[in-house]
């Protein structure tokens, strides 16, 4: 655990410093855990490139890290990920990335550029 406690850690730290390269070379840990943080950082910058990196985590195997995404394309307001929340918020087969997805599809729709 003290090895994903300190990737964590780490990639709260490139988040917050907006260094959205670094964060990548995490955004496919093993670690579902470390991938959701990687997800929420990436709604710390927002930029297209950002909002592009994270359509991988939109499509993860895990459902943490699909609605930790979905949350964050709706922070940077990534109007390039709104089809993926949506798919996510109408047709994901676990309830809590539904309810989370429906709530940042929302706020991608009503956000204006």
């Amino acid at each position: 655990m003290a090895r994903s406690d300190a990737i964590i850690d780490k990639v709260r730290k490139l988040g917050g410093k907006q260094k959205l390269g670094a964060l990548l070379k995490f955004a496919s840990d093993a670690d579902p855990s470390v991938r959701a943080e990687v997800a929420i950082a990436m709604g710390m910058i927002p930029t297209y490139d950002s909002g592009m990196a994270l359509i991988p985590l939109l499509r993860d195997s895990d459902p943490m890290v699909r609605a930790a995404a979905a949350t964050s394309a709706a922070e940077i307001n990534a109007k390039h990920c709104e089809e993926y929340v949506k798919k996510l918020a109408f047709a994901d087969s676990d309830p809590n990335v539904r309810q989370v997805a429906k709530a940042a599809f929302d706020r991608l729709k009503t956000n204006l550029v």
